[in-house]
This record gives C-alpha cells, structure tokens and sequence, in this order.
C-alpha cells in the first residue's frame, strides 16, 4: 500500500473501499471481505444507510482500529451547526468508534459554513482525526478553504479517465487539499473498461484496463476508492502496486479526457433542486417514521 500525507501530517492509504450503493444485507460482508484482503481505508458515508454494518464489520474483524482509516461523510439533511455536531456523534455510535479518521461535508449546499464550523470544533477536540468536503468545485473550495479556520485536509470528487479534474486538482494542489476520487471506473460509463487504449496500456503490464485506471490515478496523486460486492474483484482493485505507468502512458490516458461529468453537475440548477426535493422528502419520511414509532 501507498500513502499520502495530508496537510495536517496525517497518513492516508492510496486506495480504499467505497461502500457506495452497497445494500445493507451485502455490506458488512463486503467490508469484512475487503478488510481480509488487506484495504485499510474504508469510507461510508450517513446518506448510504450502512454505517451500522460497516461498524459491525470493523469490530468483528479483529483488526486493531488504529490500523483502518475510517472515513463516513455528513449528509446535508444535518447542516448546520448544531444538527451536525448531533450527527456526528450519531455517526460514530453506528461505526462503534469514539473518533473518525476523515469526516467530509457531503455536498457543498445548504449551511455548510455552519457545518464546517462544527467539524472544526469536532477536529480539535480530537474526536475527528481530519476534516474536508465532498463534491466542493473550484469556486466553493477557494471560498471554504480562504474563510474557515482549518483549510480542508480532503475533497472527494468524481475523478475517472473521462473526466480528469485537471483544473480542480490544480486549485486542490494550490490549497494543500488531498484530491480522493469517487466512482474511479465512472462505473464503466463510456464504455471505460472496453477502452482501446487501456486495454492495449494494460496488456503491456499483465493488467487489466481497470488497474490501469486505478494506477492512472494514483500516480496523479489522487486517492481512489474503488467498488466491488465480489472478493476476486477486490483482490483484483488492490493489486495495482507492482507497476508504474510510463510517462507515454500517462499522456495517452491524459488525452482521452472529456472534462465532463458522467453523472450530473453541481452547476445545474435542476440537479440542485432535485437535491432539495431529495432533502425535503428525506425530512418527511424521517418525521413519518418518528411518529409512527411514538404512536
């Protein structure tokens, strides 16, 4: 395993497992799966509605706490101050653990100063080993990095072949915030895992075109938080450490960048509205729920 320092002088695995999309019932069997097979690096988050099952996996596993770098993300539900200060705590008696590696701020809209302001708090009291954001664009991470008090350690982006974040990780690299990639396969949107050019770069190394996207990243200094429910495909992800991409390879993946999302952007106004309602409808179930249960 490779390592990167953070701007606060703590280590941080090169590659973990992401646990995105992963259902409840697969979770604590994949983390399990995923730990045995040696990654350290296990990020969750409260919108993925498996923290219990990632905690229970890490608990079972016998390995020391200390050894895994754990990090879980505050869904915007729970901006603002106080209600993130509230879901932290809530977050860290579902991982059953008294602190967290890397907290991010899930999405940069709503009170995310007010929710910043908290993790700050949080990170020097020491129940948080590192802060920073998620889905922040160039424009929010000048902004939260210049203002708050403690400039983002982390910003977890979509960061795959199809879409490099080349200006964004050189506002990153301006700042000292650590790019992390989600969705490093772009979950094979594209076409990426038949892509000529990966394949034809993999074939020289005895690698398969995801490795070689994963190795591409890693040597951009980026983290990358691969997925997979399958232990073969796991072993697979994790084994990118034996070889070095060339500098002809570097630049032939570097050309195949289209600067576009493969999901949706944070600029659109409708994706931010479809946030909102999501939010709103979350709030309404949740209020649902807690009647339900007091009736």
């Amino acid at each position: 395993m490779e390592y990167v320092q953070l701007n606060n002088g703590i280590k941080m695995p090169m590659l973990g497992y992401g646990v995105y999309q992963v259902t409840k019932n697969e979770c604590e069997r994949c983390v399990t799966d995923a730990l045995s097979v040696g990654y350290r690096l296990i990020d969750t988050a409260q919108s993925y509605f498996n923290e219990e099952e990632v905690g229970a996996a890490i608990t079972k596993s016998g390995i020391p706490r200390e050894e895994i770098f754990l990090t879980t993300k505050v869904w915007v539900e729970h901006y603002g101050y106080e209600e993130c200060k509230k879901s932290v705590y809530t977050s860290l008696e579902k991982l059953k653990t008294d602190y967290l590696d890397l907290i991010l701020l899930h999405q940069p809209f709503s009170d995310y100063y007010g929710a910043y302001h908290a993790l700050e708090e949080l990170y020097n009291e020491g129940v948080l080993r590192a802060i920073g954001v998620s889905n922040f664009y160039p424009d929010r991470l000048v902004d939260i990095a210049s203002f708050a008090n403690i400039v983002p350690m982390v910003n977890q982006v979509e960061t795959h072949v199809l879409n490099q974040q080349k200006v964004a990780k050189e506002y990153m690299d301006k700042y000292g915030v650590q790019c992390e990639a989600w969705a490093p396969f772009g979950e094979g949107r594209g076409g990426l895992f038949e892509n000529e050019t990966l394949i034809n770069i993999g074939k020289k190394y005895g690698k398969t075109s995801a490795q070689v996207m994963l190795r591409w990243n890693i040597q951009r200094g980026v983290v990358v938080l691969p997925k997979s429910t399958h232990r073969e495909r796991m072993i697979q992800n994790i084994d990118v450490f034996d070889f070095t991409l060339s500098d002809e390879d570097m630049t032939a993946i570097a050309a195949l960048d289209t600067a576009t999302s493969s999901f949706f952007s944070h600029y659109d106004p409708a994706m931010v509205e479809w946030f909102v309602k999501m939010v709103k409808e979350r709030k309404k179930n949740n209020r649902s729920e807690k009647e339900t249960k007091n009736w």
